[in-house]
């Protein structure tokens, strides 16, 4: 076989006419290397380029949005008797309907009144008797200060009877002291409502025994017209409120209250407006909050205490507010927020943004963003940027709610 030092072949080489060659060891060698020759001479083919991403963008535009407050809190009773009975004794009587109004005053309970009324009418025995006696030392006592001084009577009997009257009067005072904790005690046989509002239901009825000072109320009376509502406010919002409120941005309710509207568990809006009455005096340290109190009227006794409710104050209205969809708005490791925004030629480009608060399911942004550019709000997960992508408008979003 002949041996070879170099081959060196082109394309045309390769491909003209074996008998050029000359030699059956020539004709083998180019038969081994004839498919290595022909893959090498064709064009490579470049790989396929994957399509642009399908991504849903919402083209920004600005729009009056209404700012406010949102506060979530609890209703809470304006006042609350928690009644206990004074002394021991049967009930007799009960003299109320369960979830009834009922007056201050009105008798609620009947105690068996017969052990009572006769330590007071003993009581008062007592004191007739000291009386008595209080009465004959005075007169002795009278009779006696002429005497002394006309040496009739010695000075130790007039000092022995002075001591005695004294004694008498001072009978009298334990007396008539013993008589009103009788009388007070008769009173406690009629349980009495304390405070007028609407009664909850019991668990005594009458045979039941009961014991002064027990831990569990009988009854329980709740004022329910007006009513409290409690909320959790951040400090840093605090101090804009008021500042806000000194400056008449506020809506007032009275001369130095904001004006509060409510929406209820089931999202409806409460009918009237309340104020903010107080707020505690302390914050809390673990949280940066505290509580204020707002008042409303209940003359329906729609709110009931417990109930959760949204407490809100309006600041105005900003006419023209840049709203992104929550969905839309990612945080970088330092938390700052950022977008996806399509530019004219399909590009992603990240951008750093300015949020201020909420809006329903948007995000009010104060920078980074102007009108008519495209956010990307769904398919984020699969671009990156300066990569293409094939945006589509997304349906429109409810109706923006208010800013909180």
């Amino acid at each position: 076989m002949p041996s070879f030092q170099k081959i060196s072949l082109n394309c045309s080489a390769a491909l003209s006419p074996v008998g050029s060659w000359g030699g059956r060891g020539s004709f083998l060698v180019l038969l081994l290397a004839l498919p290595l020759l022909v893959a090498g001479c064709q064009k490579k083919t470049p790989p396929p380029q994957m399509p642009p991403q399908p991504v849903d963008v919402v083209t920004l535009k600005t729009q009056p949005v209404t700012l406010e407050t949102s506060l979530p809190g609890r209703t809470d009773a304006y006042e609350q008797a928690q009644i206990r009975p004074q002394v021991n004794g049967v009930i007799v009587s009960r003299d109320f309907e369960q979830g009834a109004d009922v007056k201050a005053g009105q008798q609620l309970f009947q105690i068996y009144i017969a052990p009572y009324q006769a330590a007071y009418d003993q009581a008062k025995a007592q004191l007739l008797n000291a009386q008595a006696v209080a009465a004959r030392a005075n007169g002795q006592l009278k009779r006696y200060r002429p005497l002394v001084a006309a040496h009739a009577v010695s000075s130790q009997d007039f000092d022995n009877t002075l001591a005695t009257a004294r004694e008498a009067e001072a009978q009298v005072a334990q007396a008539k002291a013993a008589l009103e904790a009788a009388a007070v005690n008769l009173n406690y046989t009629h349980v009495r409502a304390p405070i007028s509002g609407r009664i909850g239901r019991t668990l005594y009825t009458a045979g039941a025994l009961l014991t002064a000072g027990q831990t569990q109320p009988v009854a329980v009376v709740t004022r329910l017209d007006p009513i409290y509502v409690d909320v959790n406010l951040a400090a840093t919002d605090m101090l804009r409120l008021k500042r806000e409120l000194a400056d008449g941005q506020l809506e007032r309710n009275g001369t130095d209250a904001a004006a509060v509207g409510l929406r209820l568990e089931d999202n409806t809006e409460y009918p009237v407006r309340g104020k903010l009455q107080l707020s505690e005096v302390t914050v809390d340290p673990a949280t940066g909050t505290l509580v204020m109190r707002a008042v409303f009227p209940n003359p329906d006794h729609l709110l009931l205490p417990g109930m959760f409710v949204n407490a809100h104050i309006q600041e105005g209205i900003d006419p023209h507010g840049m709203l992104v969809p929550q969905v839309a708005v990612a945080r970088d490791a330092k938390g700052n927020p950022y977008v996806m925004v399509v530019d004219g030629e399909n590009k992603v480009s990240q951008r750093s943004i300015q949020v201020l608060r909420t809006v329903g399911e948007s995000w009010l942004v104060s920078d980074g963003l102007k009108e008519g550019e495209k956010v990307i709000v769904s398919g984020l997960q699969k671009v990156q940027p300066g990569a293409k992508v094939a945006p589509h408008e997304a349906p429109p979003a409810a109706p923006a709610g208010k800013a909180e």
